[in-house]
């Protein structure tokens, strides 16, 4: 296997590093929301470290802090994008098309193009990890979009989730 073809062609480089500390606040937090009462919870709060439009569509690299009453989607493949989890706290069932696995920090899971994958913090405390898309995709539109899946029909539902490369089994 070699590297591939340069796509840089300068001789001394360039400054386009870009730098995000620990420090910097959530681009998105989703609220759990009661049926019959008030928002309650920390919720998920969803970082932005490297979207599609930053790494010019190579890759998309997400933390995902979620409290402790967040579950999360159900088993389902993608057919245009691999998908990663590195846990960095706390106890994340991740499940890898055969089995559900008690991830904790340090752990990681690749699934490949089509693999069936689903993952949920059923462990009543919080939990955060890292998400790797490649080749990368709009995923932000996707954590934003699911807090308004209650609001669609079954039409606008299905067409979210194939516009966003999710498909439920």
């Amino acid at each position: 296997m070699s590297y591939p073809d340069p796509r840089f062609f300068g001789n001394h480089g360039e400054v386009s590093a870009l730098f995000r500390p620990a420090t910097a606040e959530p681009d998105y937090l989703s609220r759990p929301v009661l049926s019959s009462g008030p928002t309650v919870g920390k919720g998920t709060a969803y970082h932005y470290l490297s979207t599609t439009s930053s790494t010019n569509g190579e890759y998309g690299l997400y933390r995902v802090d979620m409290g402790p009453e967040f579950g999360g989607p159900s088993t389902h493949f993608h057919k245009a994008m691999s998908e990663s989890f590195f846990i960095l706290s706390g106890t994340m069932r991740l499940f890898d098309g055969l089995r559900w696995i008690d991830a904790t920090a340090g752990d990681y899971l690749y699934v490949p193009v089509g693999g069936l994958h689903a993952f949920r913090n059923e462990s009543g405390e919080p939990a955060s990890m890292l998400m790797l898309f490649a080749p990368g995709a709009p995923r932000e539109e996707y954590f934003e979009g699911i807090t308004q899946l209650a609001d669609l029909n079954d039409a606008e539902r299905a067409e979210f989730f194939v516009r966003h490369d999710s498909f439920f089994v």
